[in-house]
């Protein structure tokens, strides 16, 4: 399939139909159909912030797909009503901010409908749609009010209007994530919602994708990779937005670990939930467990009508034992292929018990910091969703029992909180609370005895990287021979729109320096935002994949390996290393704003997808960056907001996600997330990092930060900032993202590392450990693959233009000025011109945006637009080659709420020696 194929394809196997009584759906011959909501015209395709700003290469709109299915063997659609709301639209276009960073509502104003209106277009039609559409993303949470979570005051008017005249009502989910789904069954609505699905935001094929599903042409075979209940009943709630620190309080208790264990009552969807158009008929056809690992077949039978996927999800219910567990906790699961009508299919879950054994934080099961099966009988479900699984037997036994308590795996104490607090527990299916273990670590001597060896200076012998690349053992002799700020410019990357790199991506690291790469022949990798496709901000064009919600709900790692096998091609195309994806931290709250990036409420099954999206960008040829590591829970103050939770917790829930893709054995990157986590900035979390990651796990790969984050002292913790770069290399965490473009061998932004280095608090050895992590990464990347490219290429103008037009403004070089539509450039000489600017954003955020330089209408530049919290702010941008002439400037600003006070050119005349022909 193409990759055009393979993101429809995950976009239908990722939609999930919740609802459909007297099966309204799908839509067929003889159906007349009205489609209401603005939504079906302003169909979203992914949400916001850096995961979905993809420039795309298409988009596929709902109603326009509906339209254009239509024919004599198809339902029929109210034309009337679609030219009523597009002249309404015209009068209401499509509020995006103002482009502003997170500036896009959550919901956009809706048309109303009138009992009267609904009534006109009734007399002609028997069904009725209605499409409602929510955004959320980074910087950008949901909230607990109308018109973000809850419908708003005029789609829920409008629901009750259509439902008093119309019977047969879908309500389409258009959504970024979950919302409040209770209202479908308010008595307002008269039973008449008779049918709801999410299709969430299916990338550049989501209005293809959803019309697909619901005119019959494709099945619905997803399912919810989260619980739906009332925002009030999820347990993270009452902790979730606050700005100074969130306490995790739930502990292990997240989504349907916490439903299924004390308020089945409470749900309204369980997870692993979805309907199908036809119907499946699953005999187990064998259970069985040899030295703990257990085998379940099924034989899954199409009984219905019509072609369709099922998926066998299998639970794990352990003794509740001295720690507390879950009731049930998923512990495989396996799709089938498409069964036709009567067509059967076979398939296999197989897992093992030690796999799922818990954690004791606290030692009261003998086992202190260890992982733990505790003696007694573990129960095993299978079945549709979590919870309507049937118990299985294993012959004449209904469980497997286990003689005594062990350790799986001893490990050491990290991770754990210094805050006291009550964390939840499972007694016998009632809630307590007992006070969590607290962290006891001497962290100061852990570091002093984990030191890694320092490889002795030796200036350059004539090494270069060239040579690494043939014979790999030469690696700590190549590290040899740079010096301090050698290391220091490879520990630090540059960005955003680096012209060191494909232009327009999000950061460059590697050989920036001239010595770094002309002398040694370091290339310079590049890395563009993901998850759901490239990000290149000079406007090139990419494909746009499902969100990740969506791809976790198909339940085929099959199908996502394939899927990023085409993403990794991609990336070659474009000379990108690593895609900055998946983003895989956990659910723990709905109204996350960047949930959407996100899998699920599950950490194996969002373990299981993630390892699978990191298969196929490496078989497509390029790698993925995996983020946020770890308890990147809320948007609001995402830097700074700390996450406060139990060692448990953070090891089963928060990293399991994580440990999974590392041990499956693909990753090479790794990204670290802007919040502390028990009071240490995840940047620098020595516990997380350099203990879990690296000493327990055994990752060996690139770890960065992500862009402009905060570190504080690994051991002390307090205040952190931008400057705290040692204590990021001493976590063993390699390279911060991200300095101004040519700022990292002059440490722009004046890091601590060299200062510690002379006073002791960090020494030479972490320092060229990262610098080889960070090299071993550049090794296999396609980077290495690539002849080496100049460090900059310059790009070169000619104008046939001599003079300005009349009336017009002109400018020479060294002359500060605003470029707008009636300034141009006077060139009287031939020269290399670097080209500067001073800019200010007002937000505080960390926005990331850029404003482009066009020269006659070409990009040639790109200004670098953080925000700058209302202070003005110069950057150098890049050189061109500018040719006697006059030339048209003008700015293309790529996000809103920038302003620039000035630009200039300065130019050095070429000679021979600035061409480099004489030395």
């Amino acid at each position: 399939m193409s990759f055009a194929d393979l993101i429809f394809t995950t976009a239908t196997e990722g939609s999930v139909l919740i609802k459909n009584e007297g099966k309204i759906l799908p839509l067929k011959k003889g159906d007349s159909v009205c489609v209401f909501g603005r939504c079906q015209k302003d169909f979203h395709k992914s949400g916001m912030g850096s995961g979905g700003s993809v420039h795309v290469l298409y988009s596929t709109v709902l109603i326009d797909e509906l339209l254009k299915a239509e024919n004599s063997e198809t339902a029929v659609f109210d034309r009337e009503l679609v030219n009523v709301y597009e002249e309404w639209h015209k009068e209401n276009p499509f509020d995006n901010g103002g482009g502003r960073w997170a500036g896009e509502p959550w919901s956009q104003k809706e048309m109303p409908v009138s009992k009267e209106m609904a009534a006109r277009f009734a007399k002609n039609n028997s069904k009725a749609i209605y499409v409602i559409g929510r955004n959320a993303g980074e910087d950008k949470d949901l909230q607990a009010v109308k018109g973000s979570w809850y419908l708003s005051e005029t789609e829920y008017d409008n629901l009750v209007n259509i439902c008093s005249v119309f019977d047969e009502v879908a309500v389409i989910f258009n959504t970024c994530g979950i919302m409040d789904t209770s209202f479908i069954n308010d008595s307002a609505f008269n039973g008449h919602i008779k049918a709801a699905a999410y299709v969430w935001m299916g990338g550049m094929e989501a209005g293809h994708s959803a019309a697909a599903l619901l005119l019959g042409k494709e099945n619905f075979s997803g399912k919810l990779s989260d619980t739906i209940a009332k925002i009030e009943d999820y347990p993270s709630t009452k902790n979730f937005g606050n700005e100074k620190e969130n306490i995790y309080e739930e502990d292990i208790f997240i989504g349907y670990r916490y439903f299924n264990t004390f308020a089945k009552d409470k749900i309204l969807y369980p997870f692993g939930f979805g309907l199908s158009y036809t119907e499946f008929n699953t005999q187990i056809t064998e259970c069985r467990e040899d030295s703990l690992t257990v085998t379940i077949k099924a034989e899954i039978t199409n009984t219905g009508n019509c072609s369709g996927k099922e998926t066998l999800e299998v639970y794990l219910n352990a003794p509740n034992g001295k720690l507390g567990k879950a009731s049930r906790v998923l512990a495989g699961f396996a799709k089938t292929g498409l069964l036709e009508k009567g067509q059967k299919e076979t398939v296999t879950v197989k897992f093992n018990l030690e796999d799922f054994a818990s954690y004791d934080d606290s030692g009261i099961t003998g086992f202190a910091h260890s992982w733990v099966l505790e003696e007694g009988k573990y129960y095993v479900y299978a079945g549709s969703d979590s919870l309507n699984a049937e118990k299985l037997s294993f012959g004449e036994k209904d469980s497997i029992s286990i003689g005594r308590t062990y350790a799986v795996k001893k490990c050491s104490q990290a991770g754990a909180p210094f805050k006291e607090f009550k964390r939840l527990k499972n007694e016998n299916g009632n809630t307590v609370y007992e006070n969590v273990p607290l962290n006891k670590n001497d962290l100061e001597k852990i570091i002093k005895e984990n030191l890694p060896k320092e490889i002795p200076f030796t200036g350059n012998k004539g090494i270069s990287f060239d040579d690494v690349k043939k014979d790999r053992n030469l690696m700590n002799d190549f590290i040899a021979q740079l010096d301090v700020k050698q290391l220091a410019t490879i520990v630090r990357g540059e960005g955003m729109m680096s012209a060191k790199v494909t232009m327009g991506i999000t950061a460059a690291y590697g050989g920036l320096s001239e010595s770094l790469h002309d002398d040694y022949k370091i290339p310079v990798a590049g890395c563009a935002d993901g998850p759901s496709g490239i990000r290149v901000d000079t406007g090139r064009e990419a494909s746009l994949m499902p969100i990740g919600t969506q791809i976790a709900c198909t339940w085929n790692p099959e199908l996502i390996e394939e899927l990023f096998i085409e993403e990794g091609k991609e990336l070659v195309r474009y000379e990108i290393d690593s895609l900055l994806g998946p983003g895989i931290n956990i659910h723990r709250n709905p109204l996350n704003g960047r949930n959407f990036e996100y899998l699920s409420e599950d950490p194996f099954l969002t373990g299981i997808i993630a390892a699978a999206e990191i298969r196929g960008i490496k078989k497509g040829g390029s790698s993925g960056t995996i983020k946020h590591y770890a308890c990147n829970s809320q948007e609001l103050c995402r830097n700074s907001s700390d996450s406060v939770l139990s060692e448990r917790a953070l090891r089963e829930i928060y990293l399991k996600g994580f440990e999974i893709v590392v041990k499956d054995g693909n990753l090479v990157s790794l990204m670290t997330s802007y919040n502390p986590i028990n009071g240490h900035w995840a940047a620098s979390n020595y516990e997380t990092v350099a203990m879990i990651l690296r000493d327990e796990w055994k990752y060996d790969g690139l770890v960065m930060t992500d862009w402009w984050a905060k570190m504080n002292h690994c051991v002390k913790g307090g205040d952190a900032t931008i400057k705290n770069a040692a204590y990021m290399i001493r976590a063993r965490n390699d390279i911060y993202m991200i300095v101004d473009n040519d700022g990292a061998e002059c440490n722009q932004y004046g890091d601590n590392i060299e200062e510690c280095l002379s006073n002791g608090e960090l020494t030479l050895g972490e320092l060229q450990l990262c610098v080889k992590n960070i090299l071993n990464f550049i090794l296999q990347a396609p980077v290495s693959k690539r002849p080496l490219r100049a460090l900059k290429e310059i790009l070169e103008f000619n104008t046939e233009c001599k003079a300005a037009p009349e009336g017009a403004k002109t400018v020479n070089e060294r002359i500060d000025f605003i470029p707008d539509e009636n300034t141009w450039l006077t060139v009287d000489h031939k020269g290399v011109y670097n080209i500067s600017g001073t800019y200010i954003k007002e937000s505080d955020d960390l926005s990331q945006s850029v404003t482009n330089i066009m020269i006659d209408g070409k990009p040639a530049s790109s200004l670098e637009c953080r925000s700058t919290a209302g202070v003005f702010t110069t950057v150098n941008a890049s050189q061109v080659i500018l040719n006697p002439g006059t030339y048209h400037v003008t700015l293309e600003h790529t996000k809103p709420g920038i302003t620039v006070s000035k630009i200039s050119f300065n130019s050095q005349v070429i000679t021979p020696v600035s061409m480099g022909v004489i030395k």
